[in-house]
């Protein structure tokens, strides 16, 4: 089930959000970056974003938050953008990602957007595999950013979305 996130949420996010990224990003960060993530300090960013308002959904199973979506405009004008997605590395492969995405992508077209892009790591093959099953393709530009002392070329992802009709 797919729902927007709520206040008491925060603590799961933070914990899907870390575990995703010490499993998915293991052979691009360093150990001690990923094993130093910050469950207290995200939680509380995850509390001050959907205490104002952000569009982030959540994925349950069995009432238990397995994964969560954020999204809303990008900097291109008229431009939709997901900002993040991610799910519990313990509930990969079950679907979670593809309700996330395309709830995600709904709210975007009943906002009005028809086009909306996405940023991933380039050397994700499994994300970059993800996102083109789910009908996005690549665009162009890149970025290169450092990220835990890192530099990372991040590579863009578009979509173009029919008009939506009923609310998620």
């Amino acid at each position: 089930m797919v729902r927007p996130a709520r206040r008491d949420d925060a603590a799961d996010l933070a914990r899907v959000h870390i575990a995703s990224w010490q499993q998915a990003y293991r052979h691009v960060f360093p150990a001690d970056f990923l094993s130093g993530l910050d469950v207290v300090g995200r939680t509380e960013r995850f509390r001050r974003s959907i205490e104002a308002s952000a569009d982030l959904l959540v994925a349950e199973e069995e009432r238990r938050v397995v994964g969560f979506c954020a999204s809303g405009p990008a900097d291109d004008e008229g431009w939709g953008e997901v900002y993040a997605i991610y799910v519990h590395p313990d509930h990969w492969g079950r679907g979670f990602g593809h309700e996330l995405i395309a709830a995600a992508e709904n709210r975007l077209a009943l906002s009005g957007y028809d086009r909306v892009l996405l940023w991933v790591i380039d050397n994700h093959p499994q994300a970059r595999s993800f996102y083109e099953r789910q009908g996005w393709t690549l665009g162009r530009p890149i970025r290169i950013e450092e990220i835990g002392g890192v530099q990372v070329t991040l590579v863009r992802y578009e979509k173009r979305l029919p008009a939506s009709s009923e609310p998620s």
